[in-house]
């Protein structure tokens, strides 16, 4: 059932975009508006979407809403490819190799004991032991996507404005204030991320950043022709992984996962670490004295206690809907995100 309603999505992230895309859809004759802080082009450390790598390897192991929030946003990433192949998605291989026997690194679902994405993914090969990199446990390769955020976020941005969604850049201090500036709104939808820590209304404790530091380099010459990822463990502090931005957009060299750390500078040290470690794994970017440096990166990824909040609640005298805290699975999950945030709108019979 469409309904012919105004809807307010705060924030502008990816999860953001989604979900107005997702309410434009399935809503065709409503009025929806997304108002933000941040915008697509936009560089603030807390706008994650700017510095995500980013690709599709889900982290998942619930066997339950997680691992279907990204199975769905797999399938729509494949649609997307095949009908708009200037999105800034792309098919592509990563080589995962792990440093730790496969029960311990994060990877196996509960319940199943497998990974849940082999079927989907259309099968993950496995590396032989003998050609894998000093101290590595196992690795495999398997066919994903690789995101280029910096084309994707804009196109995610044009899509909306083609499909008459509005876009205004505005400071939400409180949630409440939505219902001032919108008084004919019928549901809010809060996809702030971690801004919703500080935002008035919400104020979540359980959020907390999640540093993450990149580089930007120039893509060799013969190019990058495949994803690459190495650690101890699935969402390990301490990881190696290489993502190119198509053919032209230069290669994405991380990383960290620093949990509570609300740094901002560069940590000139463990980048250099990053370069070594990112060069050793991926031979064809040469040597980590001569890459060409474009930009160093730092974002916080917004992880939560308990993990992404999903949740239906009426305040305000209207319905806020809850979408944020996917930590650094903001892209992968997205459509999968956006489709279970819309579908907690009220029904006919008990709006």
């Amino acid at each position: 059932m469409s309904l012919a309603k105004q809807f307010v999505v705060v924030g502008a992230g990816v999860v953001g975009l989604t979900t107005a895309l997702e309410l434009k859809s399935r809503h065709p004759s409503s009025n929806v508006i997304i108002i933000a802080k941040e915008l697509p082009g936009d560089s603030s450390p807390m706008y994650a979407s700017a510095w995500a790598g980013g690709n599709w390897i889900s982290c998942a192991t619930d066997n339950g809403r997680e691992e279907e929030w990204d199975r769905i946003t797999y399938l729509k990433f494949k649609e997307l490819t095949e009908g708009h192949p200037h999105c800034g998605i792309e098919k592509m291989t990563i080589r995962s190799i792990y440093d730790d026997d496969i029960d311990k690194v994060g990877l196996l679902s509960v319940g199943t004991n497998r990974i849940w994405y082999d079927d989907l993914a259309g099968g993950i090969r496995f590396l032989p032991h003998e050609t894998l990199p000093e101290g590595a446990q196992f690795g495999f390769d398997v066919d994903t996507f690789v995101i280029d955020v910096q084309r994707y976020l804009p196109w995610l941005q044009a899509e909306s404005l083609k499909k008459d969604i509005g876009i205004r850049r505005v400071i939400v201090d409180d949630l409440g204030d939505v219902k001032t500036m919108f008084p004919e709104v019928y549901a809010i939808f809060n996809c702030t991320g971690l801004g919703s820590y500080t935002l008035g209304g919400v104020k979540d404790s359980n959020l907390y950043p999640s540093k993450g530091q990149t580089f930007l380099v120039q893509a060799p010459p013969e190019g990058v022709s495949k994803m690459y990822y190495r650690s101890n463990l699935r969402l390990g502090a301490s990881n190696s992984y290489i993502f190119p931005r198509g053919q032209h957009g230069g290669v994405i060299l991380g990383g960290c996962r620093l949990n509570g750390n609300w740094d901002k500078t560069f940590d000139t040290v463990l980048g250099e670490s990053i370069k070594r470690k990112c060069c050793a794994l991926a031979p064809e970017l040469g040597k980590p004295e001569d890459l060409k440096i474009i930009s160093e990166n730092v974002g916080f990824r917004p992880n939560r206690k308990g993990g992404n909040r999903l949740e239906m609640e009426r305040k305000y005298g209207v319905v806020v809907i809850h979408n944020y805290g996917a930590g650094g699975a903001g892209y992968q999950a997205s459509w999968g995100l956006a489709k279970k945030a819309v579908d907690l709108l009220p029904t006919k019979a008990n709006l």
